[in-house]
């Protein structure tokens, strides 16, 4: 038995090793060395598959901010300045524009995310979390950055307090502002947009496009943002004394530290901000939110512009633009709430009843005031009508102005809220109005100008009698050409 099983073992092997040793059909090799071949190249695929896993895996951690909409760029550590790719000259020679909700085709975000994209792929090997990567920007780098530097969540978290209430100094609609402190010890202004349904991305996209760029030193400045998952936050430079309605409205005391001159220093430094959004800029950008709460004042009492939400990019060669009535009621020209078509001329409206508002210290809005004095526009017609006009002054102001320089104000004021929008002056001419000397009108003959009483006070006891006539013509014609002054 033993020997017969020794046999077939002996026959089984020779067998197997025939087998192996045989040469396939169609690569005429050995079976065996096919079988090796074929288990190298599975063990290398399968090498191959680990890797590419690992990969993916490694890139979707540093990449960890993913967008609802091609709208925002991708994580980065700060956007980089469109000049430095050529963009902005090329697009003002194509003459292109951007509206509230749509892109410039391959225009600064695009550009921008494309950046990015090929950045990430360059540095992908090198580069850690975004979270800390952001954190580690120099300053020196965000200095040269066009539209501000990346902060990340957890920078911002820290800055202020994980977003503590003590840290608010502003709300509304949109969002809240809170007070922060930098590692490098300065103080900015976060902004967190509320995520409301794609808004915040909205609001968000449109506050970079509109001033990520623009610099200006009655404009809120934009340092850098922030968009980790849904949260979207822009740091602003930090105004340290409130806004303008606080200062109109608030419990100041029985006299106004808003003096005259101060509120006309506030209000001309407020004209020359949106004066450069509409004529220095191209495309030139309207506010279409002007009001006291978003003019913030600092020390000195200048004037800077913010929030600009609801800003709308106009082209030059566009005279309106249609959209979906947004702005604050008491403050929207009523040619745009009635038909939605939006240019500069609402922005000098709104800023009409900002200056109503700066010399009155009454609210566009007030039902707790009687039924005729509930609207400030209504109310300040008809006390300029019936020539009352310097009972329009606030009371908290102490020192009067002179009544020419009052009138002055009352006129620009009816001028910019004029019903017709092409009679309303431009942002520009504005500024020169409110510039104007105290007596900004000059005697066409060098002779002095001199009052009605004065000319009969100085005429010779002659001038009354018929045997001199000659002097009292000239003097006659003097009297004349003061009342026509």
């Amino acid at each position: 038995m033993s020997a017969s099983g020794d046999a077939s073992n002996e026959t089984s092997k020779s067998s197997l090793s025939r087998t192996l040793n045989s040469e396939t059909p169609f690569l005429k090799i050995k079976l065996y060395v096919f079988f090796v071949v074929a288990v190298c190249i599975l063990l290398v695929s399968l090498l191959v598959c680990v890797c590419i896993i690992r990969c993916r895996t490694s890139r979707k951690r540093k990449m960890r901010v993913k967008h609802s909409s091609g709208m925002i760029p991708l994580v980065s550590k700060e956007i980089v300045e469109i000049k430095a790719v050529g963009r902005i000259d090329s697009f003002q020679k194509g003459g292109g524009k951007i509206g509230y909700g749509e892109l410039l085709k391959k225009g600064e975000i695009d550009v921008i995310k494309d950046i990015e994209e090929e950045r990430e792929k360059n540095k992908s090997e090198k580069s850690d979390d975004c979270g800390s990567g952001s954190s580690n920007v120099s300053m020196a780098d965000a200095q040269n950055i066009g539209w501000g530097r990346w902060y990340s969540l957890k920078e911002l978290e820290i800055a202020t307090r994980f977003f503590a209430g003590g840290n608010v100094i502003g709300e509304g609609g949109y969002g809240v502002v809170y007070k922060g402190f930098l590692r490098d010890g300065s103080v900015v202004a976060v902004k967190k947009l509320l995520n409301n349904k794609g808004q915040a991305e909205k609001e968000f996209k449109v506050e970079v496009e509109a001033i990520g760029k623009v610099k200006h030193k009655n404009l809120v400045g934009l340092i850098g943002y922030c968009a980790e998952g849904p949260q979207r936050m822009l740091v602003y430079e930090y105004v340290d004394n409130g806004n303008l309605e606080q200062w109109l409205h608030g419990d100041v005391g029985p006299v106004s530290p808003l003096s005259w001159d101060i509120r006309m220093k506030i209000a001309i430094g407020t004209a020359k901000g949106l004066a450069y959004l509409h004529e220095g800029l191209e495309p030139k950008v309207v506010h279409r939110d002007v009001k006291s709460s978003n003019i913030l004042l600092d020390k000195k009492w200048n004037p800077k512009v913010s929030d600009f939400g609801l800003a709308k990019l106009l082209g030059s060669e566009a005279s309106y633009v249609a959209t979906r009535v947004m702005g604050t009621f008491g403050y929207v020209s009523p040619e745009y709430a009635s038909t939605g078509m939006l240019n500069e001329g609402s922005d000098v409206y709104s800023f009409g009843i900002l200056l109503m508002e700066i010399i009155t210290g009454r609210s566009p809005v007030d039902y707790s005031r009687p039924p005729g004095e509930m609207n400030l526009v209504e109310w300040f017609k008809g006390m300029v009508a019936s020539r009352h006009g310097e009972e329009i002054l606030d009371p908290l102001i102490e020192i009067q102005p002179t009544p020419r320089a009052l009138k002055r104000a009352l006129l620009i004021c009816l001028r910019c809220i004029d019903l017709d929008a092409n009679k309303r002056p431009k942002m520009g001419q504005i500024v020169h109005m409110l510039e104007a000397d105290e007596f900004p009108f000059r005697p066409i003959t060098p002779e002095p100008r001199v009052s009605r009483e004065k000319d009969t006070l100085s005429l010779p006891p002659q001038a009354v009698s018929n045997e001199v006539p000659h002097p009292i013509k000239p003097a006659v014609g003097n009297v004349e050409r003061s009342r026509r002054r």
